[in-house]
């Protein structure tokens, strides 16, 4: 069986599709340990974002399918991976800390501690939303705990949601590389596209971050200086 799963591999790789070598050392962890090998992998791509869950979730549901573990425990073990790694990122948030995450941001160009006010405000009334939902977006399932770390959320909450999202989530790509079988890797050229789309939005926000900021300094240096009141 792990030989038919290596031969799709290669057969989604001659495709075009940039698994990379994801998908052979995926296949590799998953054969040595099993279901809690898929697990490891998802917690490494927590960690570690650039590993895509597009091509690991999937590749899991197939190898399931392929009768090495059964769907569930492959369900079990991600997303029991998914709250490990999140988990970590909260940890380093927390350790973090308001006070140095501001004296950090403090000193980076074009960043106004209002700024920081202002996503600190948005965070405290949408903190859990971000958390559930930001577990089904790409880049951010990952970056979402540090800020849940740095503002102390409540940590059984930030489990909870974080596990209802990452099931959520992995359930869609888990059973789809269950049902697609040897074509599980077409998932992740769809998903690839979310992908795209979501940096793509992420680089737009940021460039009009920057030229807003650049502006407003401008304007801030050619305003002239505020002339003191007679008596004062």
């Amino acid at each position: 069986m792990t030989t038919q799963i290596l031969a799709s591999v290669a057969t989604a790789n001659t495709d075009g599709s940039a698994l990379g070598g994801v998908a052979d050392w995926a296949v590799n962890v998953m054969e040595t340990i099993g279901a809690p090998g898929a697990g490891l992998a998802i917690a490494l791509e927590n960690l570690f974002p650039p590993l895509p869950s597009e091509v690991i979730l999937p590749l899991a549901g197939f190898t399931a399918s392929q009768g090495n573990f059964s769907i569930i425990e492959a369900l079990i073990w991600t997303t029991l991976g998914s709250v490990v790694g999140a988990w970590a990122l909260y940890g380093l948030g927390a350790w973090l800390g308001r006070n140095r995450m501001r004296a950090l941001v403090s000193k980076v160009p074009l960043v106004d501690l209002e700024d920081v006010d202002k996503v600190e405000a948005w965070f405290n009334r949408h903190g859990y939303k971000a958390v559930f939902f930001g577990r089904m977006i790409p880049i951010f399932r990952s970056l979402i705990s540090i800020p849940a770390g740095i503002e102390r959320m409540p940590i059984w909450k930030f489990l909870g949601l974080t596990t209802a999202g990452s099931l959520i989530w992995n359930a869609i790509f888990v059973f789809a590389g269950f049902y697609l079988g040897e074509s599980w890797h077409v998932v992740e050229e769809y998903a690839g596209i979310f992908q795209k789309i979501v940096i793509v939005a992420c680089v737009l926000v940021a460039a009009w971050y920057v030229v807003s900021k650049v502006r407003s300094h401008r304007r801030k240096k050619a305003a002239p200086p505020v002339q003191p009141v007679d008596g004062e």
